[in-house]
């Protein structure tokens, strides 16, 4: 099957969702979120949205916050076999349509200073690299790893 021509589905995700959610970040990450990452997320009200394909398996999503005018992107994955496939811009897309219609001015983000494929979506997507977060993520070995924190300023008119 060739998964460029899935139109996905979108939709708002909750605790339902969680082992889908635990799926795709157990094989997207080295150090994934847990269980208790997602649910104390959706237990504060943070939301989160994501992609379902033709048999309505979730294959993408994004867990956000907000923070007074400004909306924090907590995490973003899109599952492997549907990666490099553009969906991560039509998630990014969706991520930016939900900022303007909440009224947040703009988003912010940290990510892995290895994660190269990650700033690269990003960097594509406009946001730029406002600074570092010293040993923000743990690493191999007991180490630590600096947090790139990148910022996207959001047009009104998305």
């Amino acid at each position: 099957m060739d998964l460029k021509l899935i139109t996905p589905q979108y939709g708002k995700l909750g605790f339902a969702d969680v082992d889908s959610i635990l799926t795709i970040e157990e094989r997207v990450y080295a150090y994934p979120w847990t269980r208790g990452n997602f649910t104390d997320s959706f237990s504060s009200g943070y939301e989160a949205f994501g992609f379902r394909d033709t048999e309505l398996d979730l294959f993408a999503y994004f867990v956000v916050m907000p923070i007074l005018d400004e909306l924090h992107l907590l995490n973003f994955a899109v599952d492997l076999p549907y990666q490099g496939q553009g969906y991560a811009k039509l998630l990014m897309d969706k991520l930016f349509t939900y900022t303007s219609e909440h009224a947040h001015s703009s988003i912010l983000l940290e990510v892995r200073r290895s994660n190269a494929r990650a700033i690269s979506v990003y960097e594509g997507a406009g946001f730029a690299s406002i600074g570092v977060r010293k040993g923000y993520y743990p690493a191999h070995d007991g180490q630590r790893e600096d947090a790139i924190v990148m910022r996207r300023i959001v047009d009104a008119n998305v």
